[in-house]
């Protein structure tokens, strides 16, 4: 069946799922995404970084 999503529930992989997708830095002036450890952006050279925003709620 194609496009029913299961929940994950083991908590090893949503903590993979987790470091993968969700901790990462974006860029503000140019939207790139950048590593956890990065200090200025890798596209643009910005130093003006933010967190990726990791709960989003759905639209309705």
């Amino acid at each position: 069946m194609v496009g029913i999503e299961m929940p994950v529930t083991d908590p090893v992989k949503v903590a993979i799922v987790r470091k993968r997708v969700l901790e990462k830095l974006v860029c503000r002036k140019c939207g790139a995404l950048n590593p956890p450890g990065a200090t200025k952006c890798r596209r643009c050279k910005s130093k003006n970084l933010r967190p990726k925003h990791a709960e989003r709620g759905m639209k309705k």
